[in-house]
């Protein structure tokens, strides 16, 4: 069994800033590394959301060691700092699932550091709040919403949600739908938490940051000094993190709100409205579509929304509740070798629940998945439980049709 821990005081507890990716979740971080007293560590751990899952019972010391031999080859390791003795007894020690991982890692770079605590920016954490105040009481939530139409634009431009097959719709639809999903999965989820969780609003963050911080601080009981956090500076706190660099002149000040009044055609704006926009207005967006436009075609739109929610959710529920899990996962770490470039953010997206490898395919006419039989066996897992997923979308919907209609 791990040593019993004595409860940290909330001053000193874990904080966690989540949200759809693109939401904001790195200047809020990099923020909160600013203000001073948390350990600087400027990526995200995947731990909950995609080594958890890969590696197993973490209380199996085989299942421990490969983690750790994989971890080691990867950047997450190297931007660490962490020597492997010491880490190696504490993991062996009291690693009994991966939110002991983290804790273990965050607070060895704590102490290195010379801090008193540490924070977590992994977007997709959001769709693991249970598990991480399971394995880690303490922690505290952070939630950051973004309108989703500027959201859906971003992720869209960077490729970080792929369609559907058989869906002809723009690409910021099912990025609008994804973004819907992970908003209000997490925030059904955070609202049993109580006081532990706290939302926070990109446009107030960049409009009126002062106000937002103050109230921030009292919720982690830190001082969120402002002036501080831009004289140190760190990251997006400096240099913003967006994906529209090349489509904006020097001269032209940075405005990262309400690009969706230009960035979408009065048809996709309808249609995405048509979508998600009872979202919209639940968080108080403003909506730009004629509203006689926007109610039409209701019905395929919910067709839509309907499959991509079912599609989400199948593949969250394949990947943490079922044996599949470690098979929707291929060699979670191989994009953050430590000798070569990475892009953790593309890499999240595409191995967890919207990469569609070209290996495989589910043939809805005669209900059969069908694999490349030239491919190596461990190749062909992951595409095996993806297409899973289409097969349990068949039995709920006629996917012939769909196919149809996308033609």
């Amino acid at each position: 069994m791990s040593p019993a821990r004595e409860p940290r005081s909330r001053g000193k507890a874990p904080v966690f800033v989540l949200g759809c990716g693109r939401s904001g979740t790195t200047l809020l971080y990099h923020m909160l590394l600013s203000s001073g007293n948390f350990a600087i560590y400027r990526t995200e751990s995947n731990v909950i959301n995609l080594l958890e899952p890969r590696f197993g019972d973490l209380s199996n010391p085989r299942n421990q060691s490969r983690l750790l031999e994989a971890w080691y080859e990867t950047r997450l390791y190297s931007l660490s700092g962490l020597d492997k003795p010491e880490l190696e007894a504490r993991v062996l020690a009291e690693c009994k699932n991966g939110g002991d991982f983290l804790r273990i890692i965050m607070e060895e770079m704590c102490r290195k550091q010379g801090v008193e605590r540490w924070a977590d920016t992994t977007p997709e954490h959001l769709l693991h709040l249970p598990r991480i105040k399971e394995t880690i009481p303490d922690a505290l939530i952070v939630h950051i919403i973004r309108d989703g139409p500027d959201v859906a634009l971003s992720t869209d431009k960077l490729g970080y949600i792929r369609r559907l097959p058989w869906d002809r719709k723009p690409g910021t639809m099912g990025a609008a739908l994804y973004w819907e999903w992970m908003v209000r999965k997490g925030r059904r989820d955070g609202r049993k938490l109580g006081n532990d969780y706290m939302e926070v609003r990109f446009e107030d963050l960049t409009s009126h940051p002062r106000e937002v911080l103050a109230r921030l601080g009292q919720f982690v009981e830190q001082d969120l000094d402002y002036d501080r956090i831009q004289q140190v500076g760190i990251g997006s706190v400096s240099t913003p993190n967006t994906s529209f660099k090349n489509g904006s002149r020097p001269s032209e000040e940075f405005s990262p709100v309400g690009r969706w009044k230009t960035g979408y055609t009065p048809n996709d704006l309808a249609m995405l409205e048509g979508l998600i926009g009872e979202t919209l207005e639940e968080l108080g967006y403003e909506l730009g579509a004629n509203k006689d436009y926007r109610t039409q075609r209701p019905a395929e739109l919910q067709r839509m929304r309907a499959m991509y929610r079912m599609y989400f959710d199948s593949k969250l529920y394949l990947k943490g509740k079922t044996p599949l899990g470690g098979l929707t996962i291929k060699d979670p770490l191989k994009n953050q070798i430590s000798s070569g470039p990475w892009r953790i953010a593309a890499f999240r997206y595409k191995s967890s629940l919207t990469f569609v490898p070209n290996t495989g395919y589910y043939d809805y006419k005669t209900r059969t998945v069908n694999l490349l039989d030239w491919v190596d066996v461990e190749q062909q897992k992951p595409v095996l439980a993806h297409e899973l997923t289409h097969a349990l979308q068949d039995q709920s919907f006629d996917l012939g049709k769909w196919m149809k209609e996308g033609d």
